[in-house]
């Protein structure tokens, strides 16, 4: 049986007030410690609900604000009556081979620069292309469609990251600056089709910058 101490009615403790003080002390710092890890936990967990809440709102509300896809992307379409098809790819895997370094965005000037080919087939050429000064990468894509002996192509180029709702113009830029870097929109009855509704702030889009 074990051994219990009782300590009888009006009975002082004997233990000297330091000794009372400095156990008491232990006590509140054990069970601040123990409080901690749920605290952090937490807050970590306020903050994460607060921004998923606020990209929600935002992909909510910015389409009746200003029309434009809920993701930042772009989405172009061209007409090439003067060439084939394999004429416009060719061009397009030129420039992109051209543009590979960062050689072209001297100290990170402009953003004509650090694109990379992916792949490229009959009917489809993709690439990415990094921002020189933030890294930011972008999905590029190129589908051509024959049209007797002109070509029609339809280019799109998307954010990689999630979150990402406006790019003050970049995805459109990664398509256009293919585009006149390249010469293709010199060629005869060359035409470009695109929109906010589709492209994200094409309006505003500064490819000299961007």
């Amino acid at each position: 049986m074990a051994n219990v101490k009782y300590r009888k009615l009006g009975e002082e403790d004997t233990k000297d007030p330091q000794t009372r003080d400095d156990e008491e002390e232990r006590e509140r710092t054990l069970s601040g410690n123990s409080q901690k890890p749920y605290s952090w936990c937490n807050m970590a967990l306020k903050v994460t609900t607060v921004l998923v809440a606020l990209v929600i709102i935002g992909a909510v509300i910015i389409p009746y604000v200003v029309p434009a896809p809920l993701h930042a992307q772009c989405t172009i379409n061209w007409e090439f009556p003067s060439l084939n098809c394999s004429g416009v790819s060719n061009k397009l895997v030129s420039q992109i081979k051209k543009w590979t370094t960062a050689d072209n965005c001297p100290d990170g000037a402009g953003e004509k620069c650090l694109y990379t080919l992916k792949s490229v087939t009959d009917k489809e050429l993709q690439a990415t292309h990094e921002t020189p000064v933030k890294h930011y990468v972008d999905d590029l894509t190129f589908n051509f469609m024959p049209n007797g002996k002109m070509c029609d192509v339809k280019g799109f180029s998307t954010s990689e990251t999630w979150y990402a709702v406006l790019d003050s113009g970049t995805n459109y830029c990664n398509l256009h600056n293919l585009i006149t870097g390249s010469g293709l929109n010199e060629t005869t009855g060359f035409v470009e089709k695109t929109s906010d509704d589709v492209c994200t702030q094409y309006s505003s889009a500064d490819c000299e910058k961007y």
